[in-house]
């Protein structure tokens, strides 16, 4: 079934997250020793084996508040790595490899995104980067009552579960969701040593406004927003709020969830993007996404080995600069479809039949 914006079809905002329940007490005892931290994140009882150094010809940026290194590409997971329990799952295995070989170190998931989550800690585990993986997580947590945390910390602790963890490397608050709560929440649990950084994400442009007042505060680590060649109204708000305070900042959407691969599908690339050294439309794209200084790492999606190769690829090579960048917008803004492009629904052509497209198709038939 389509994954889209159309009615029925989930989005961030809209979907549950399933399967909290999914044997965390007995995982949680066979959970993965605890990851490294900068020294003043280090969680009490030890430290975990430190990342390789990433090559030196990956594109780095380094986390504000401490001075830590990540590539500037990492791997997401909404829909892209829900799947039916019990079915193949040999090309998730070949995504994670090519974007851990090819020098990814960050993994965003979420227990809301069906069973990402549990795909990325078991494939994870299975490749032997457990430990060594920076893992970004989410909450989404309301509680039965209000200043009720129970369920913050069951989440928690069912991630933990789920990813063989003793501590997430970059906690949000998912769509700002209980903020008032969550974020306190999320800084008593890194100063417990259960989390090593503080964020908030979302990716609607209706909440920028609120999300650059959080960011402006300069109590937050990490924040996750939309930006895109296309989308680019995070710049005056979210990402100017994050320079202003030394945030370290996640890209969702930086292919609009392989729209923008769809409306230049069949056209070759302009002959200035050999200047940058791009040679596929995912690094056109994507270098775009990572020459913007505000931005620590973007967060390209996908259960397809090739296209997981096309994406890691832009880690290497130069980088656009700002007269650049304008000429590469002023090139998208000429192809057709370009500016009705959020009128299309995501990953067109593309299904994800997961736990949460059954869901949906469930709770539409008991509907109608």
């Amino acid at each position: 079934m389509p994954n889209s914006q159309n009615p029925g079809t989930p989005t961030r905002r809209g979907i549950v997250g399933t399967g909290l329940g999914l044997g965390a007490a007995g995982l949680l005892a066979q959970a993965a020793p605890p990851g490294a931290a900068p020294a003043q994140a280090q969680a009490p009882g030890g430290a975990r084996p430190a990342a390789p150094p990433p090559a030196a010809d990956v594109i780095t940026r380094r986390i504000p508040r401490s001075g830590e290194v990540l590539p500037a590409i990492g791997l997401g997971t909404f829909l892209t790595f829900d799947l039916l329990p019990g079915q193949p799952r040999d090309h998730f295995r070949e995504v994670m490899r090519l974007y851990w070989e090819g020098g990814a170190r960050v993994i965003d998931t979420s227990p809301l995104y069906g069973m990402a989550e549990v795909n990325a800690g078991t494939l994870a585990a299975a490749l032997g980067i457990t430990d060594q993986a920076f893992m970004t997580n989410k909450l989404w947590g309301t509680g039965d009552f209000l200043a009720d945390a129970g369920h913050a910390q069951r989440s928690l602790e069912a991630s933990l579960a789920r990813l063989w963890r003793e501590r997430i490397d970059v906690m949000q608050c998912h769509n700002l969701v209980n903020i008032d709560v969550a974020v306190p929440m999320l800084q008593a649990w890194k100063r417990e040593g259960l989390v090593r950084y503080t964020a908030i994400s979302h990716h609607d442009y209706a909440y920028f406004p609120a999300m650059a007042e959080w960011v402006g505060r300069g109590n937050l680590d990490f924040v996750q927003v939309r930006y895109s060649i296309l989308s680019r109204q995070a710049e005056e708000t979210v990402l100017r709020a994050a320079a202003d305070t030394g945030t370290a900042v996640l890209v969702n959407m930086p292919l609009e969830k392989a729209r923008l691969h769809r409306i230049v599908e069949g056209r070759p690339l302009p002959d200035f993007a050999r200047e940058f050294g791009a040679t596929t439309w995912a690094q056109f794209f994507l270098k775009w996404v990572i020459s913007h200084p505000a931005v620590t790492c973007a967060l390209p999606a996908t259960s397809n080995p090739a296209h997981a190769a096309e994406n890691i690829a832009a880690l290497r090579g130069p980088l656009p600069d700002a007269a650049m960048r304008a000429r590469m917008v002023g090139h998208m803004e000429t192809i057709p479809g370009f500016a009705e492009l959020e009128r299309m629904p995501w990953y067109p052509g593309k299904r994800y039949p997961g736990v949460i497209a059954r869901a949906q198709a469930a709770l539409r038939s008991r509907l109608a």
